[in-house]
């Protein structure tokens, strides 16, 4: 089974890959400072949450599994 993430993370997520499309890659660590630097989250657990969803998006993405 895989991890359930909040619909709030998601929707912002899907919101800002969408938003930002050439921003975000396949790298945790590089999606986690853009999105310190474009968005104001104040919880760093919401911000790595986010930050690793839009991972996962992209990887979806090259696969071309993302819908």
């Amino acid at each position: 089974m895989g991890t359930v993430r909040e619909r709030a993370i998601k929707r912002v997520a899907y919101k800002l890959v969408k938003q930002y499309p050439d921003l975000w890659t396949e790298d945790f660590e590089h999606n986690k400072m853009i999105l310190s630097q474009i968005a104001e989250i104040k919880s760093k657990v919401y911000r790595n949450r986010i930050a690793g969803y839009i991972t996962r998006l992209k990887v979806r993405e090259r696969q071309g599994t993302l819908v």
